[in-house]
């Protein structure tokens, strides 16, 4: 079984979240709704997401359960393991470019004390059940220069002096995504999910390898 992600991009959206949340009941799961430049893109709490035009990934997956999904339906006291499909497929595709990531708990990416992704994870429910998630991404890809208030970025490029094609990369980590989301669908996915995600998290209070 696979699932194809569908990708809208673009130009100039406010928030990718706050447009896969208008049209979520038309988006087919693992549709993603991407942007050249958010104008009020937003991280987790009150922090706003920086990124230069046309320069990084900007994106929100509509992130679906239950129905004809193609994913079992997920608890509510089950909703962390959206989280671990997203960092699973994050490092996955980091890994592909020869970068070893770590997870800053609950939703950012680093490598080693530098900050290359952010997520804002959003889940609309239905009583007990996640009915769909709004998954934002903000991923590092060609910025090499950052304002002077973010303490830590880095980038794929920085990390390994090469230019990449922003909707090629898209592509490529959707197909990741996908693979990690499937694994929802059994007892044995969702413990390697668990796994993964405790083996490489660290908090505040621990730094990273």
């Amino acid at each position: 079984m696979e699932i194809k992600s569908e990708i809208r991009w673009f130009d100039v959206v406010e928030s990718t979240n706050d447009e896969v949340r208008k049209h979520i009941s038309e988006l087919d799961n693992l549709s993603v709704i991407a942007a050249e430049y958010q104008t009020k893109g937003r991280g987790q709490g009150d922090h706003k997401w920086h990124s230069r035009s046309g320069e990084n990934l900007t994106f929100t997956v509509a992130l679906k359960f239950g129905g004809d999904s193609q994913l079992q339906p997920l608890d509510v006291k089950d909703s962390l393991l959206i989280t671990e499909v997203t960092t699973l497929a994050l490092r996955l595709y980091l890994a592909d470019k020869g970068i070893e990531a770590r997870i800053k708990w609950p939703n950012d990416i680093y490598v080693g004390d530098k900050k290359i992704c952010g997520m804002l994870i959003e889940n609309i429910l239905d009583k007990s059940q996640v009915s769909a998630s709004i998954v934002g991404i903000g991923l590092n890809i060609n910025q090499t220069e950052f304002p002077a208030d973010l303490p830590n970025p880095t980038s794929v490029k920085l990390l390994t002096g090469r230019d990449y094609s922003t909707r090629e990369e898209l592509e490529l980590f959707c197909s990741y995504l996908a693979e990690c989301a499937l694994k929802t669908n059994t007892a044995e996915g969702r413990r390697y999910l668990d796994d993964i995600f405790n083996q490489y998290m660290f908090r505040l209070d621990a730094k990273p390898e």
